[in-house]
């Protein structure tokens, strides 16, 4: 059985898993500069002993999971930053950091997800065939770069979401869905900055293209009626990993932060409705993996 499996396997039997918190933002508190229109990927080339530190900070702190650094280093991304050129060195790069991290701490059944979006900084969107292709060359790349898993991170479009797993389906690695969402006045979870619903994206997912669905990059206050939406379409694993603070002008404002004590409360109510695997998105640091550590192992 290996690693993958073993996590699995827990999952079954009722245990928790931590994911670890926000890498990109933690880049960017350590004061690493943005890639422009790729955001915070660029810490991956040019501070890549920092990114190693913020992973080595998470296995520290107790998650099992660690995501690779490459949430902003989808091809079109680094097309607007002009580093498409760069595209499979910051993709292998990032797994190849983890991966460092994981071996320096002893850490050998921890697993490295390759995180891979279709987010775009710039608003300028690949076509679905494109997107598709491109998703698939990334997969390849984190697949052979020695990537555990593949989670796919703020899908926000279903359309979108579609090509993307159908383009990394062909790298052989296991699939978890991330889906990032917003709730309306009325309470109703749509996806974020979208008309479609959450429950519409939910249904548009077959049982055997994603192992584990995660509600991500999702304010605190909105996961509970996310879940709701769960309960009533997903009859798998759910994960939760929450975004905490404001975005303003392509910088992330750390002062409107959760806490962790207040973040590992909530973490509790989620864990007590069923959520198995959970840990954090933008603001959400290795004190918050601490107190999710110290709260369900």
């Amino acid at each position: 059985m290996n690693s993958y499996q073993k996590i699995m396997a827990r999952i079954e039997a009722g245990e928790k898993i931590i994911i670890d918190g926000a890498t990109g933002t933690e880049l960017e508190r350590h004061g690493v500069p943005q890639l422009e229109n790729a955001w915070n990927g660029g810490g991956t080339l040019s501070h890549p002993e920092i990114l190693k530190q913020i992973h080595k900070e998470y296995i520290r702190a107790g998650a099992e999971i660690i995501i690779s650094n490459t949430f902003a280093t989808l091809k079109t991304a680094l097309r607007d930053a002009g580093e498409e050129d760069n595209f499979e060195t910051y993709n292998r790069r990032a797994i190849n950091l983890a991966s460092e991290a994981r071996s320096d701490m002893g850490a050998k059944d921890i697993l490295i997800a390759g995180g891979i979006s279709h987010w775009s900084w710039s608003g300028k969107y690949p076509n679905l065939k494109e997107l598709r292709d491109n998703s698939r060359e990334q997969a390849a790349i984190m697949a052979e770069a020695g990537a555990d898993m593949i989670i796919l991170e703020m899908m926000s479009n279903i359309e979108r979401m579609q090509a993307v797993i159908e383009g990394v389906k062909h790298c052989g690695l296991p699939l978890w869905i991330g889906l990032s969402c917003e709730i309306d006045s009325e309470g109703n979870s749509f996806l974020y900055e979208s008309t479609q619903t959450l429950s519409e994206a939910i249904s548009s997912i077959s049982d055997n293209e994603s192992d584990v669905i995660c509600i991500m990059h999702t304010e605190v206050s909105d996961i509970d009626a996310c879940l709701d939406v769960l309960d009533k379409t997903w009859e798998g694993p759910v994960g939760v990993y929450a975004h905490s603070g404001d975005y303003i002008n392509g910088k992330w404002i750390y002062n409107s932060v959760i806490n962790a004590e207040d973040y590992g409360i909530a973490a509790q109510r989620w864990i007590n409705r069923g959520v198995c695997v959970i840990g954090g998105c933008c603001g959400i640091g290795p004190e918050h993996i601490y107190k999710l550590k110290e709260i369900f192992c």
